[in-house]
């Protein structure tokens, strides 16, 4: 499948990304981090919308799709996705920006932010849980704990055995069809398979779980407790949006105690949104992106 949005992108830290560009380089600059199991289409209905103000980016990331799949979990961590965004933003001569992220895209878009105040200007996290609050509801919220052992099963290695073939129609009407609030079928499922059937991408994919320095314990635990969890911890100091489809099944509601981390924050919840509230609900998506937008002018 082709997308004529995509341009293949090599960068600086080793891969070649595939990215979906759209609008007058002159506007503002905004880039869209999309999640797993998924590519630039998490922002279909976005991108088209955005670009008649923005100069957006939206790229595959590394592991997924058709861009590079490099060897070896290390390769997954977060610091090389992060690297990865500033060393496209680099190629494309642009200096700050505006930063969107959705599920790991989100981890990625958090951790940017944190890390490069002169870069990242604003920033729109969608179902995507702060690094903190998560840690910290993994070891003191048992609804929490309980709805990320998922992570745990994607970071045994035996499992990418079975993601071929017959394996990924499984994958697709199991384990992420559970996590959705509207059907998936004809074009947007013969892609997601296409996607996830390239050489080493499901693999690649679950890397980025098992490269993770997440801890998930068991439900029963008593793990002992990372001392970082109460040590101060520094606030993002950009204006934040925060779009919450509120029928996340992974990402449960406590993920959105936000106030003592995010000083300047809003936070628009879809209530009839799930995990995959991008597509599942664009035009609400879509309209609290840019209201928020138009209400926080890069300064």
């Amino acid at each position: 499948m082709s997308d004529p949005l995509l341009r293949r992108i090599s960068l600086a830290t080793g891969v070649a990304l595939d990215v979906a560009i759209a609008g007058d380089p002159a506007k503002p600059a905004i880039f869209l981090l999309h999640g797993f199991p998924e590519s630039h289409r998490t922002w279909r209905h976005q991108i088209p919308e955005l670009a008649r103000d923005y100069f957006v980016v939206a790229p595959d990331q590394r592991g997924f799709a058709r861009s590079s799949k490099p060897e070896g979990v290390d390769s997954y961590g977060p610091g090389k996705a992060a690297g990865d965004l500033l060393a496209l933003a680099d190629h494309l001569g642009v200096g700050r920006f505006t930063l969107v992220g959705h599920d790991w895209g989100g981890a990625i878009a958090w951790m940017a932010a944190l890390q490069n105040p002169q870069r990242v200007a604003r920033l729109i996290i969608v179902n995507a849980p702060h690094p903190l609050v998560f840690q910290r509801a993994l070891f003191d919220d048992p609804a929490q704990r309980k709805a990320s052992q998922y992570i745990t099963r994607f970071r045994d290695t035996t499992i990418d055995q079975g993601l071929v073939g017959a394996g990924l129609e499984r994958f697709f009407a199991s384990t992420f069809t559970r996590h959705l609030v509207s059907a998936v079928a004809g074009e947007d499922k013969a892609a997601y398979l296409d996607e996830w059937s390239q050489p080493g991408a499901m693999t690649a994919m679950l890397n980025w779980y098992r490269a993770s320095p997440i801890v998930v314990p068991a439900p029963d635990a008593e793990p002992e407790r990372p001392a970082w969890l109460d040590a101060p911890f520094p606030p993002i100091v950009q204006p934040t949006l925060v779009i919450w489809g509120m029928r996340d099944f992974a990402l449960l509601p406590g993920q959105l105690a936000l106030a003592d981390l995010v000083p300047d924050l809003t936070i628009a919840r879809i209530e009839d949104g799930g995990h995959f509230v991008p597509w599942e609900k664009p035009e609400a998506v879509t309209a609290a992106m840019r209201k928020w937008l138009a209400a926080h002018p890069v300064r």
